[in-house]
């Protein structure tokens, strides 16, 4: 193995441009954007009626958004709503 000397100069220089780096690149992390989906993708995404949508608005078991007729869902709810629901295996 192959030492490296620096002179404290040297190293002050590198951790600057290693600071530099790592606000750079936090800068381009930006939040994570929710993303909706339309009743139709939705439906298509869970393989339900639009009946079988409805009855879930209507019980609670789902959260949405209505503008104008348009029904909306979070797709991070539509991945809540199949947490919940999920069920182990059953061992043998």
């Amino acid at each position: 193995m192959e030492a490296i000397i620096l002179t404290k100069e040297q190293y002050n220089e590198l951790v600057t441009r290693l600071d530099f780096i790592t606000q750079q690149l936090n800068s381009k992390v930006s939040p994570k954007k929710e993303t909706f989906l339309d009743n139709q993708e939705f439906l298509l995404l869970l393989k339900i009626s639009k009946r079988t949508a409805q009855t879930w608005r209507d019980e609670g078991k789902i959260s949405f958004s209505q503008v104008g007729n348009k029904i909306y869902y979070k797709l991070s709810d539509v991945e809540k709503l199949m947490q919940e629901n999920y069920n182990k295996a059953f061992k043998r």
